[in-house]
């Protein structure tokens, strides 16, 4: 057998893999900076000081993820960039994330809502990619699966809170669903990145989890005197740079000292 036939695909599978790997740590990465940077925006604005304890740990929970991944993931690209390039430094389309993640926080029953969808996600999704087997990969999620599990639990109670209480308060969580849950489906999305990692066994499928994320999602509602709506048409883009409005103010915000101050450390 000629040697130069069969080095050429290995070469280009091992290339394929590691694009793949790189863009799904992006994804990840950029929807735990986002969600983090927005649910920051609320520290010092929440409704009771009890709130503006607990806010800042969960998005410092958020954000030492998103650390995490975006290490790897400079590591795995190999051109010289660290987790604050990646992080800082990258134009809109080059981000990731999910639109769920990035829509502003209109109010209090929307930052909590938005919060609960995407930690109810990952609270499933996180365990599914350490059992996947891809060694640092799984490390990252045995350690965001014991910090997801609170922020689950912290929101749930204001979602029921709030759509159980007040005739103000559930006025405003229902309207909180009607205009987030379009975006919950963007979750569960598989582009090729995701594809090749779950057909080369280190990347689970989302779509294993979305009965089990719905059925979650529907006991807390059904306790929260509220209906999940059904959404025929999802809204999506964010994994492939498409981004919202408002997506371009929250860069400007989130960029400002890295780019005013280039090399910057603390």
């Amino acid at each position: 057998m000629n040697p130069s036939v069969t080095e050429k695909p290995v070469a280009h599978a091992a290339s394929t893999s590691s694009t793949a790997l790189f863009n799904v740590l992006l994804q990840i990465a950029d929807d735990h900076l986002i969600l983090g940077h927005r649910v920051s925006e609320l520290c010092g604005h929440a409704p009771m000081l009890e709130e503006d304890l607990s806010i800042p740990n969960m998005a410092l929970d958020l954000l030492g993820q998103a650390r995490l991944l975006y290490s790897y993931a400079a590591e795995v690209e190999n051109q010289g960039r660290d987790e604050d390039d990646l992080a800082y430094l990258r134009a809109d389309r080059e981000y990731l994330n999910c639109l769920l993640v990035e829509k502003p926080n209109a109010d209090f029953a929307h930052t909590m809502l938005k919060q609960f969808y995407f930690a109810s996600f990952m609270k499933l999704y996180w365990p599914e990619i350490q059992q996947a087997g891809e060694p640092r990969l799984s490390a990252i999620a045995a350690k965001a699966s014991q910090e997801i599990a609170y922020h689950v639990r912290h929101t749930s109670q204001w979602v029921i809170r709030l759509g159980d209480g007040t005739e103000e308060s559930a006025r405003r969580m229902a309207e909180a669903v009607g205009i987030l849950h379009p975006y919950t489906q963007e979750l569960f999305e598989v582009d090729e990145n995701r594809q090749t990692g779950i057909d080369q066994g280190w990347l689970a499928d989302p779509a294993s989890i979305k009965q089990p994320w719905l059925d979650a999602i529907t006991a807390v509602f059904k306790s929260a005197a509220l209906s999940v709506p059904d959404v025929p048409f999802g809204q999506s883009g964010g994994r492939q740079g498409m981004h919202t409005e408002d997506f371009g103010h929250l860069l400007t915000e989130l960029q400002y000292l890295q780019r005013a101050y280039p090399g910057s450390e603390w």
